[in-house]
Parts: C-alpha cells; structure tokens; sequence
C-alpha cells in the first residue's frame, strides 16, 4: 500500500485546459464569495449535505445509537473526502479539487449546526417519526461534557473549513499545473 501511494505522489495529473481551468477558479471564488455573504447561514448545496447527513445515521445506525449519532456527520464528511481520494487516485485534479472543496465546505454546514447545541433555533429534520428527531450536536457536546463551548468549537470547525476551501482553491490555482506559453496547463511532472 505504501508503494501505491508513493507511485501516485509522482504520477502526473490530467491535463485540463485554459478555459476549463479558469472557469473551475472562477466557480470557486464565486462560491467563496456567495458563502462569505451569508454569514454562516444555510447555502443551497447543504440540501445536498443535509441528505448525505441524514442517510449517515441510517447507515451507522447499524452499528449502534452512539455511531448512529456521529454517523450524520462522519458520513457527510467522508463521502466527499472519499470521492476526493478517489480522484486523486485517477489523477483528475479538476474533479479532486471540487471534492475537496465540497469536503470543506461541509464543514461549514457542521459549524452552523455545532452552533446552535445550545440555542437549537435550526429547525431539524430526520428520517422516520419526527416526534423523536433530537439536536446531533447537543446530544454529542452533551455527552461529551462540552455543551457549554458550542460556539466556540463552531468557530474552530467553521475556521478550519474556509481556510481548507481556500487552501483548495489556492492549491488548484498555483500547484494543480503551472502554465506553459502556448496557455495549456501542463501536468505537475513537466
């Protein structure tokens, strides 16, 4: 396994065009920009998270009600950090960029939900009898005898997911490919 992945560190990427790449750039930083301006509120891709989450505590359910509760957010983390190792592994840095990205940006979503333990003003939704929905991150902070530094945690969560967004971006900009003269982007080996 080891070998594998030092075979991948040096192979190089798939070769993505001018056009492409700076309209996957520009897609990010409109993102960042479209995020930075709801200050913390919900953005329109975490209906997406919101059902990855969800189907988390289903699938880790399984394994009992403790992994059942982490489960909405360890599945809501690791699918898109799992499609980004998958891409890394074709060597695809356009689609490994926006898993990574997106795997950021869930952690943003996390922050909100961390945030409110407390106040529990989002409204929640699960799946099967709404009567027993319960607070994910109240129930866990709760537990874990950090109720009271929910907003705090939030902001370490929420800091960790934009300067991770923005390394992203940065990381697709000036390291996913230097630019030849004739403006094709070349793979990290040339």
């Amino acid at each position: 396994m080891k070998a594998y992945l030092q075979g991948l560190w040096g192979q190089p990427w798939r070769l993505v065009g001018k056009i492409a790449a700076n309209a996957w750039l520009a897609f990010f930083l409109l993102f960042l920009l479209y995020a930075f301006s709801q200050k913390g509120g919900f953005l329109f891709i975490d209906s997406a998270n919101l059902v990855v989450h969800e189907g988390g505590h289903l699938l880790f359910g399984w394994a009992g009600p403790t992994l059942g509760l982490w489960g909405g957010t360890i599945f809501q983390w690791l699918v898109p950090a799992l499609l980004a190792a998958y891409f890394y592994a074709q060597r695809n840095r356009v689609a490994f960029a926006f898993c990574l990205f997106v795997f950021f940006e869930n952690w943003l979503y996390t922050a909100t939900y961390i945030a409110d333990a407390r106040a529990m003003d989002l409204p929640l939704v699960t799946v099967g009898d709404p009567d027993n929905a319960g607070h994910d991150w109240k129930n866990i902070l709760s537990s874990l005898g950090l109720l009271a530094y929910d907003t705090r945690i939030a902001m370490v969560v929420r800091s960790l997911g934009w300067i991770g967004m923005v390394a992203t971006a940065v990381w697709f900009r000036f390291l996913g490919g230097p630019q030849t003269p004739g403006g094709e982007l070349t793979t990290a080996a040339e």
